[in-house]
This record gives C-alpha cells, structure tokens and sequence, in this order.
C-alpha cells in the first residue's frame, strides 16, 4: 500500500487542518524495529480515512529521557521548543505509538504551556474498533492464538490505561492470557525512566529476562507490546531464550494492520 504522509507545513501551505497530529517519536523515528510500528499506525489512519499529518523534521525529542535520568534544565529546554512549534500550528489533538512521548506531552508540557488531547494509539484502535471502523478480518487469522500482553509502565500504571489495548486484541478471537503480573500489579520492561540509554547495574537476572520468564509461563505464540522500548527489552529476551522461531513480538499496530488485511 503506497500513499504520502503529509507534514503539517505541507498540510499549512495549502490552508489545510489535520483531525490529529501524529507524534512518531524518538524510536518511531530512529529505531529499525519501531519503525515498523510507525508505518502501520499511519496504513491503520490512512485506513480509516483520519486526516492527520506528522511534524517530520521539525519534531524533536520529547524530552523524558532527559527529565528521567534528571537533567530538568535539558528536558525544559526541549520541551519548550516542541511546544513553540506545536502552538504555531495550532495544534489540538495528538496521537503517539510512544508511552514515554504520550505521558511527558499529556502531563508534563500543560504546565509549560502546551495543552493538547493526547491519546496512545491503543487508544485509538480501540474507538475504532468499537466505531466500527476496524473489524479484524480480510487479513491474517489470530483465531484461537495465545497471546498474552505485556502493559507498559507510562501507559498502565502511570496513566491507568488498561482496556484500550486488550480490546484491540479481543476482537481477534484469539486466545488472550494474562501473565502473573500484569495491570496495575505489571512488571517493567527494564528500560524505563531512561534505563535504556544505560547498561544494567550489577545484579542476578535482567529485568527484560525476568519479565521474559513470566511471559513463557503462558506458553503464548505471540507476546504483544504497546511501546517501542518494551518491544526492545522483549525481543532481546526472545532472543536469548532461542525462541523467536515460535513466539513473535508484536506491537498492537501491527496484530491490528495484520488483521485488517492493511
């Protein structure tokens, strides 16, 4: 499936507002695997007929790793500017396939001065699932797959954000397993608050390899993430277990671009 995405300075010089902005992000943006994700969240808006845009060169970081590993000077600073062009476009409602992107923007930047409607892409999917837009069928078969989820931090704990995303899966007919911890009770992935920039510090078992170890337990076929850095720390535990054979970590983007055929 060919098609553009468009800038917002592109979608501005020809006196046109897009619904949403997508915010792509560090990772999104940078990162092999995640732009992976990016791709199908812009094929599951173009799907859909949302008129949206991307900020492209002009977007910068966020800022969380920054204010996670604490430098607050840097993290204000950059947060300033994305708010500077944010504002000078006018901008309303968001969309991110990042957690890290979607707390900072939904909590972090009011209080310097950039209000928008921030929603994850979870989200997203979900009130198009239940608009009726997306239907899970026309593409790949997840009928009666196991596939258990793991919930990211800033998208769970820190903002409560639990049923978006296992209604995205629900809709497979496929088996959902819930691992020993997961909503309010889940596990870190390892690589948050800006631990994935850094190597681990001494201990007996990673994180990433613990949270793997729990995710096996619900002999799942396919383990599905939410956020570019989990999708990461997973992976790398696949790999270490030997099992990318049988067991695929996917994005919820992707399970839900699979499904419709998109």
């Amino acid at each position: 499936m060919e098609f553009k995405v468009p800038t917002m300075a592109e979608l501005m010089a020809a006196g046109e507002e897009p619904e949403i902005l997508f915010w792509v992000g560090c990772a999104g943006s940078y990162d092999e695997r995640a732009q992976k994700i990016t791709r199908d969240i812009c094929k599951i808006l173009h799907h859909v007929g949302i008129k949206y845009a991307v900020l492209g060169t002009e977007e910068s970081c966020t800022g969380d790793p920054a204010k996670r590993a604490g430098n607050e000077f840097l993290f204000q600073m950059q947060a300033m500017t994305n708010i500077e062009v944010l504002n000078a476009y006018n901008i309303k409602k968001i969309v991110t396939g990042c957690p890290h992107c979607f707390n900072t923007i939904k909590n972090e930047y009011p209080g310097l001065g950039g209000t928008y409607e921030v929603i994850h892409h979870t989200q997203l999917i979900q009130d198009l699932i239940n608009e009726g837009k997306l239907k899970a069928e026309g593409g790949e078969s997840f009928k009666g797959k196991k596939i258990t989820y793991h919930d990211p931090c800033y998208l769970g704990r820190g903002n409560g954000i639990y049923e978006a995303p296992r209604k995205a899966l629900e809709v497979l007919d496929a088996q959902l397993v819930e691992m020993k911890r997961c909503k309010s009770n889940g596990l870190c992935c390892g690589a948050g608050g800006a631990q994935m920039f850094k190597e681990p510090e001494k201990g007996n078992k990673d994180i990433n390899v613990e949270r793997i170890d729990e995710a096996l337990q619900t002999n799942p076929q396919v383990i599905a993430a939410g956020c570019p850095f989990c999708m990461t720390m997973l992976s790398d535990g696949i790999k270490l277990k030997d099992k990318e054979q049988e067991i695929k970590v996917l994005d919820i983007a992707e399970i839900t671009a699979r499904a419709n055929g998109l």
